[in-house]
């Protein structure tokens, strides 16, 4: 199978459980990455459905499709995998592994830990996450990946939702990204979700809003989104690192 001709080679792969997660957790990335000319996709392993407010997955699609295209985001891919009954399960794992092998992203972006008294989805989310970064790079094992070639991702980072609790994750490093010129966006996208946020829950923008300019404040950013390593941050130039905006 030539996948170079089959399937666009994307920069960036944003896996969440449900349409709606990405965009809360790192939508703002997701935009800003988008005009600075990179290739970015989203993976959600269910359709949400069923959920309380909306009237079928149709509408959910419809939802997240625009979303999508707020956020300037080049492809967006719905699996099938079951809402609330979402379990780390081999199957799974091959299902998203697929994706990887064929789009052969350079960094993933998923979930990092539990979100208590939320969807056990997430946590279950970030398992399966974790296992298909490893099994997309498996040789010997053709059976289950119906001929696709193995692909490395080079980075793995996690996110968490925007306004769960910020405590520290017991990961490599972290870093803030800068999303001042893109949280308007960010808004704007999770705003599309009417059926999730009618309007007694409107309160949910101003939490995620508040989560950004937190975040951003901590790194000197009008606003921001906190991700964690797997492995810790390096660099060869440590004056590039302190001082990115610099000319050189």
């Amino acid at each position: 199978m030539d996948v170079e001709k089959e399937y666009p080679q994307y920069d960036v792969i944003a896996v969440g459980a449900h349409p709606d997660d990405v965009e809360i957790a790192c939508g703002g990335t997701l935009a800003r990455l988008s005009d600075l000319g990179y290739s970015v996709a989203i993976i959600d392993l269910t359709d949400g459905e069923p959920t309380p407010h909306s009237p079928g997955p149709d509408i959910r699609l419809g939802e997240a499709l625009a979303a999508a295209k707020v956020l300037g985001v080049h492809k967006r891919i719905t699996l099938d995998l079951p809402n609330r009954r979402l379990f780390d399960s081999f199957e799974a794992r091959v299902m998203l592994a697929k994706e990887f092998r064929k789009y052969r992203p350079k960094v993933v972006l998923g979930f990092g830990d539990r979100t208590p008294m939320a969807s056990p989805d997430h946590w279950q989310a970030m398992q399966i996450t974790d296992a298909a970064v490893f099994y997309s790079r498996l040789t010997k094992w053709d059976e289950h990946f119906d001929g696709l070639p193995v692909h490395t991702v080079s980075r793995h980072l996690y996110y968490k939702i925007a306004f769960e609790p910020i405590n520290k994750l017991d990961a490599a490093g972290s870093f803030v990204h800068d999303i001042t010129d893109t949280l308007e966006r960010k808004i704007e996208s999770v705003r599309c979700y009417q059926t999730q946020f009618p309007p007694a829950k409107d309160y949910i923008y101003d939490r995620v809003r508040g989560a950004a300019i937190y975040l951003g404040a901590t790194a000197g950013y009008g606003a921001g989104e906190l991700f964690y390593t797997t492995r810790a941050v390096a660099t060869p130039d440590m004056m590039q690192l302190l001082f990115p905006e610099a000319k050189s």
